[in-house]
């Protein structure tokens, strides 16, 4: 199973975009995810502050930053 996490924060219409597409690409036997709140530590909202959302492969570290539409996640989760 590939692990992901999507870093986003209340609010952000952006995000909300991003788990529409994740929720398109993401096959549940094959991938997880996990939304992680950048708002709720300050590591995370110094480094993600500006860059939300953003799509992290937690097995080799890869992100993806928006802007991002469903081929390039597809391309993503596939690598």
């Amino acid at each position: 199973m590939k692990n992901f996490t999507l870093y986003s924060t209340e609010h952000c219409h952006l995000c909300e975009l991003a788990e529409d597409i994740l929720v398109t690409q993401l096959n549940g036997h094959l991938h997880s995810v996990e939304v992680a709140d950048i708002a709720e530590d300050d590591l995370l909202l110094a480094r993600y502050g500006v860059r939300i959302p953003v799509l992290l492969n937690e097995q080799t570290k890869a992100e993806l930053s928006w802007p991002f539409d469903a081929h390039m996640v597809g391309r993503f989760i596939a690598s």
